[in-house]
Order: C-alpha cells, then structure tokens, then sequence
C-alpha cells in the first residue's frame, strides 16, 4: 500500500473510530484520567486502527460485561486468558477511571451523546 492509499484510508477511517468514542470536552476529571489510561493500554487491542485492520479484543463500552461497574473493575485488574491483568501496572484509582471512562463509551453502533 502506497503511502497516500495508507493516509486516504486513515482519513475515511478516522470518523468512525472518533464517533465510537465520547466527548472529551464532556468527560469529568476521572473519565478523563481513564480516557488516557485507556488509550495508553486498551486501545491497542479493543478499537481498530484502520478498517482494514484486525482487532484482538472485543470493543468496549458501557454495556460491555452487561454494564456491571464491579465485573469491568474485576475484569481489567485480574485479565482473562487472552488478557493480562493490570492489577500491578495501576492502582485501583486508575482501575476505576478507566471503568468511569467506559461508561461513557457508547454501544458499537449508536451515536455518540
């Protein structure tokens, strides 16, 4: 793929990743705090850089894990067995801002709020 195809594929893709997302300017201290925790550890494996690229876990949002706030905190510090746990790379703070962080997370598929 040529350097401009890569950079056209990169600009039609950019709105659907930025719609899946919340409003920044909308989020509280913490849900901020969790957005940057997010896109620093999640994000390489739960969102699609591109559209032609592969995706290793599922999306997350506020429904993930039916919504239940204690099974993502559970989740995200003790991993799964494709996942690791990030009990020892964040302190339960940072645990529950990116949980915070992905209530604000709209469903795949719905519009933003």
């Amino acid at each position: 793929m040529t350097k401009r195809a890569a950079a056209l594929a990169l600009l039609l893709a950019w709105p659907l990743v930025a719609a899946a997302q919340s409003d920044p300017s909308a989020l509280n201290e913490k849900e901020l705090a969790g957005m940057r925790l997010f896109n620093q550890s999640c994000r390489v494996c739960h969102t699609k850089p591109l559209l032609t690229a592969g995706q290793y876990g599922p999306v997350l949002s506020k429904e993930s894990l039916g919504g239940d706030e204690a099974a993502l905190d559970d989740f995200i510090a003790n991993g799964a067995p494709r996942m690791p746990g990030f009990k020892t790379t964040y302190s339960g703070a940072q645990i529950d801002a990116i949980v915070a962080y992905l209530k604000t997370v709209p469903p795949q598929g719905a519009a933003p709020k």
